[in-house]
């Protein structure tokens, strides 16, 4: 469902620009990929399981790298990204928090059927 939210929005704030939609993609797959990775990573909720001091550090600067990287001088030679708008920013920002909350209710859900 998160893709599909994704897909349109992109869609609809790049104009379906393809170098814009492709950063916007890469930027909101990896910042879930690597969020969700600390959500389940424990049955407990995840504000009250602190993660290893390596993941944790880890998840920050590959956060602000992917964040940076579309931003660097090289990324368009070499990826073929764009700066991203404000917008498309904000939208990918969004998007990636409600794939978080999703998650984190749904493994709440998994866990309370498990018990």
């Amino acid at each position: 469902m998160c893709d599909g939210v994704t897909v349109v929005t992109l869609l609809w704030l790049t104009d379906g620009a393809p170098a814009q939609f492709r950063t916007g993609w890469f930027v909101e797959s990896l910042l879930t990929e690597l969020w969700v990775l600390l959500l389940v990573r424990t049955a407990r909720p995840a504000h009250r399981s602190r993660p290893g001091q390596l993941l944790w550090r880890l998840t920050l600067l590959l956060t602000g790298v992917t964040l940076a990287l579309p931003y660097l001088p090289l990324s368009h030679r070499l990826f073929d990204f764009t700066p991203l708008p404000v917008m498309v920013l904000s939208a990918v920002l969004g998007i990636t928090a409600l794939y978080l909350i999703t998650t984190e209710l749904a493994k709440r859900r998994l866990f309370q059927g498990l018990a």
